[in-house]
């Protein structure tokens, strides 16, 4: 029997505490594991741009026709002048992809079946750890070939810059380098605009191809600032792919919005590149589902509805910053390793705890957080802060010796 040939496969533990913390009757549990907005009341809701561009789309939308393998075109056009800037100085091409996830695994698909220039196997990409969980999952399956270095120095807390120019050094003309745009997932730790165009230089000089996953513009200090690096990147280097995520910024989660942007100096060149990138998305998924992207669009499409969007997206920014603010200032945060919280950027953290500390945080205090110890802070309201602190402080806290009777 065909099924029966299976192996079974283990449950993607991250995704598993869904379950587990719905089970859970206690009823002060926090969730802090799956990367979702929450606000203080801890529902992620709908925001009212989203609402308003849904309702001129119930209103006046005419059809439900497919809209091809490239997806919703306006839509791609918006995205570009949002992560590039409305004037970027080099040519762009982009077709709307199954959320970020789908964007990133068309440019996975991209590079396998680009060979490398010299041979020698199948094409490589640099991943600095720790990373992203699905990052390795979605590259190893496109048969990409994965090589990996630190994005951060032997404490977790700050950035290992020499480490990332010491990959520029090692790697081979032609491999592709994996770079968050902002609100670095897992370790919020981001790069300086000194370090974007030091890297951006680097990989310029020695062939290296850009793919760059961005999936938090607006997270960390403004849609313009987040996208500062980026655009310093396809500034100075021929080629880059970006994957983008609505999923967030929007608060779009289930409707799956992304998009992959293609950027170069040559049009001829970024031609075949779409041409490939839609026969891919043909052979993947066909189509994209329409309905997020023109959400995107018309939101963008309109000043009003943009400008509405922002100050939503700000307030969500305003307070994940304090969230950040309260922790790092907490009389228990240097004890705990959390002062650098602060200076970190986007919705997430990294403790610098084992499993027995993420498991006695779950068992004894109902806290949930992912596996290896990333922490959700978009999913922390500012009057849970000090339960949290208290929960991990106890978690921490070595266990005592039994006393012989």
């Amino acid at each position: 029997m065909l099924f029966d040939r299976f192996d079974l496969q283990p449950d993607d533990p991250l995704l598993a505490l869904i379950g587990e913390v719905r089970a859970d009757p206690r009823r002060h549990r926090l969730d802090l594991s799956v990367g979702v907005y929450r606000d203080e009341e801890g529902q992620t809701p709908v925001m009212e741009a989203v609402k308003a561009a849904e309702a001129q789309l119930v209103a006046g939308q005419a059809s439900k026709a497919y809209l091809g393998p490239a997806g919703d075109v306006q839509f791609c056009a918006r995205i570009a002048d949002l992560v590039l800037g409305a004037h970027s100085g080099c040519q762009v091409a982009g077709l709307q992809s199954v959320g970020g996830t789908g964007a990133l695994r068309l440019a996975a698909r991209l590079l396998a079946v680009n060979p490398r220039p010299h041979g020698g196997g199948p094409a490589t990409i640099w991943l600095a750890t720790p990373t992203w969980g699905n990052h390795v999952p979605v590259f190893e399956e496109a048969g990409l070939r994965i090589r990996t270095f630190d994005h951060t120095d032997a404490m977790g807390t700050a950035l290992d810059f020499a480490a990332w120019l010491e990959m520029a050094e090692r790697a081979e003309p032609g491999d592709a380098i994996l770079l968050q745009g902002c609100g670095h997932n897992p370790t919020g730790i981001d790069f300086t605009a000194q370090q974007w165009a030091t890297l951006a230089m680097r990989m310029a000089d020695k062939g290296l191809f850009p793919l760059v996953d961005l999936a938090y513009q607006g997270f960390g200090l403004g849609l313009e600032e987040d996208a500062a690096g980026v655009r310093t990147l396809v500034e100075r280097v021929p080629e880059a792919l970006i994957a983008v995520s609505c999923n967030k910024t929007f608060g779009l989660y289930r409707d799956r919005v992304g998009a992959l942007l293609m950027t170069g100096t040559q049009a001829a060149p970024l031609a075949k590149a779409m041409a490939m990138a839609k026969a891919l998305a043909r052979g993947e998924y066909s189509m994209p589902p329409d309905h997020g992207a023109a959400v995107v669009r018309t939101v963008l499409e309109s000043a009003d509805l943009t400008a509405l969007w922002t100050r939503e997206l700000d307030a969500m920014r305003a307070r994940l910053v304090q969230t950040r603010k309260a922790i790092a200032v907490h009389p228990l945060a240097g004890d705990l390793g959390l002062t650098g919280l602060a200076n970190q950027k986007g919705m997430f953290c990294l403790l610098g705890a084992g499993h027995r500390v993420v498991q006695k945080l779950k068992d004894e205090s109902a806290i949930y957080v992912a596996p290896d110890g990333r922490v959700n802070l978009a999913g922390l309201p500012l009057a849970r802060v000090d339960d949290f602190i208290a929960g991990l402080a106890s978690a921490c806290r070595a266990p005592q010796p039994e006393m012989a009777l």
